[in-house]
């Protein structure tokens, strides 16, 4: 079988860039040398895509934060080229100058970029104008998997039950925030959730006791996006379904976060690791049916492809089950919950990224099948 060619992009212009650090030297190891050639692709906080010539790779450069040794790197929109570039700086009888060079041809990309600028349909729409085969879900997926308001209406245009919640902008806050207040405390009394509504990973999300915090929380979420959500707090369990599949999409069994502080913070996911997860999620034979149908049916809503992790709360008071969001680009570190949880449902870490590039071609064969000019002699 020939050699699958393998772009593998991490880093990116978001508060999650250093997650994607880490998800990305769990995929790199995971990817078998026989059957593939990987291409190693970071992009920066600045969104230059670079590549390191060696002997030093690129992820491992990017994690140090030496961009000296970089070259950078260009993608031609221009569909059925599939061919990186990158510029290599040249001494010319004029002053220094840069040469574009041929770097490699790429059959298929493997996002593992978190956030902003990797999994909101941006890069997405990059790779369907240069006609690439990618891993994940596409730009209408990522777009409405990001955005947490606009994913509460689609869910809930589907019956799928979510919990309340109130969208404000970042101006608002900056130029009337009493009436932010007021508006929140009328959605709910507290805790409060409030969050940026194109983050993930609980990056910039503060669980709000009193007026005071739901302040600081509106700053913060303030921060990282220009619109921000407010949630009714509930007091739940975490639980999570992982996703995987393109049409007929598969569910693995639930599992459950115990988080270390208040709840599923960024720094107890990421930085202290001391979340616990219970796999397979302590749940009644009802519960974990109801949580896994949903989580295909919003899977489904959503046109999701490749793979999603799917996160549920359930209502500690009074059992009722609420969908909380749909992450396009799970976590692919070693303690994230997406491939643990295939892990236990039989599906080993190397042969869900073979999976997941199968998938990549799947969906790349049905985007083909689309006539892009219209022909009046098939009306004849």
């Amino acid at each position: 079988m020939a050699v699958i060619r393998v772009l593998v992009l991490f880093g990116g212009r978001s508060g999650e860039h250093e997650v994607s650090l880490a998800s990305a030297r769990s995929v790199l190891s995971a990817l078998d040398p026989a059957r593939y050639q990987v291409t190693q692709v970071g992009i920066d906080h600045d969104g230059a895509w670079l590549y390191s010539p060696g002997p030093v790779s690129t992820l491992e450069v990017m994690e140090k934060g030496d961009r000296s040794r970089l070259l950078h790197v260009i993608v031609s929109p221009a569909p059925d080229s599939g061919r990186l570039y990158f510029l290599r700086p040249v001494s010319a009888k004029a002053g220094p100058s840069l040469q574009l060079e041929f770097l490699a041809e790429v059959d298929v990309v493997l996002p593992v970029l978190h956030g902003t600028f990797g999994e909101d349909g941006t890069l997405q729409g990059f790779l369907e104008l240069a006609d690439l085969a990618y891993v994940g879900a596409g730009v209408l997926g990522s777009s409405v998997g990001m955005d947490k308001a606009l994913f509460k209406d689609v869910m809930k245009a589907h019956g799928i039950p979510v919990v309340e919640s109130l969208l404000v902008l970042r101006s608002e806050v900056e130029n009337a925030l009493e009436s932010v207040i007021e508006r929140a405390e009328l959605l709910s009394a507290y805790p409060l959730f409030v969050k940026p509504a194109n983050l993930g990973s609980s990056v910039g999300i503060t669980r709000c006791a009193n007026r005071s915090d739901l302040l600081e929380g509106l700053l913060e979420a303030g921060r990282f996006d220009r619109r921000v959500l407010i949630e009714r707090g509930v007091n739940a369990r975490e639980i999570e379904v992982s996703v995987l599949g393109n049409a007929q999409p598969q569910a693995s069994i639930p599992g459950e976060v115990v988080p270390s502080r208040e709840f599923y913070s960024y720094e107890s996911k990421y930085l202290d690791g001391t979340s616990g997860l219970l796999i397979p999620a302590p749940l009644t034979d009802d519960d974990a049916q109801t949580i896994r149908s949903l989580a295909l049916q919003a899977y489904k809503a959503m046109d999701c492809a490749g793979m999603a992790r799917v996160d549920f709360l359930l209502d500690k008071d009074d059992g009722k089950i609420y969908l909380g969001e749909v992450n396009t680009i799970p976590g692919f570190t070693a303690i994230s919950m997406y491939p643990k949880l295939w892990e236990a449902s039989g599906l080993a870490y190397p042969a869900l990224i073979d999976r997941l590039i199968e998938l990549a071609f799947e969906r790349k064969h049905e985007r083909d099948r689309i006539e892009r000019r219209y022909r009046r002699d098939r009306d004849v």
